[in-house]
Parts: structure tokens; sequence; C-alpha cells
């Protein structure tokens, strides 16, 4: 059976709250899909460590709940409820939360190009 994704403009729950007595055990789970965006759900038991992996597009991870340590070759960084970051495609990185979080990861897939920072030149101010 195929995964259920969200349709344009159906609401998404991202704290997958159950409107029983007994609240279902929130999952990682795919929210949305299409040929260019992805949305997942990740949801990182206490002490979960991701094994350092690389994916072929964009994509951004961005703290709903908990705390969690993202770690690339190059550098690191621990993102707090709240808080985003972007890696490039294809940019090993390695997830590690030291107690559970709920973490959004957004991915572009088949960028027509590698994210790249504006240029100064390119800022028109706006």
């Amino acid at each position: 059976m195929a995964l259920k994704h969200a349709d344009p403009l159906e609401v998404i729950d991202l704290f997958h709250r159950q409107p029983s007595s007994e609240p279902e055990p929130a999952v990682s789970i795919s929210l949305l899909r299409t040929t260019e965006l992805q949305l997942i759900r990740l949801v990182l038991p206490a002490g979960h460590r991701m094994p350092s992996h690389h994916v072929p597009g964009v994509l951004t991870l961005h703290c709903l709940a908990g705390e969690v340590d993202i770690e690339t070759p190059d550098r690191q960084c621990t993102l707090a409820q709240g808080q985003l970051v972007m890696l490039q495609g294809d940019e090993p990185h390695s997830l590690y939360a030291p107690a559970q979080a709920v973490v959004l990861l957004t991915l572009i897939h088949h960028p027509p190009g590698a994210w790249r920072p504006r240029e100064a030149a390119d800022d028109d101010g706006a």
C-alpha cells in the first residue's frame, strides 16, 4: 500500500496530535511528496544516532521539538526548537538526538543547479 501524502491545501499536523485520549506514539513519516519536493517528519528517540549519509538534493532540517546535533565532515551545529539549517546536495551528514527530537526534513529533488550563495553584486538591496 502506498503512503498517503498530503494534497494541495490539505493541512498537515506536524506534531501528530491525536483527538483521542490515548495518543498514538509519534513516528517518522513522509508527509508530502511531489517530483520536486518532499517533506518528512523525523522522530528521533533519545540517544538515537543517524549514521553519516547523503542525499542528492538540497535539504533543510527544522527542529520542531527537542534538540538535534548535525555533523558534516567540515562542521557541526546543534539545532534547538524553532531553528533551521540548510545542507547542500550530496553533503555527507549525521544526526544525533541527545533527547527525543522532532525534525522537519525538506528535500528538494532534482534541483536545476547546486546551491550557491548570492554574490554581493547580485544583491539589489531588496
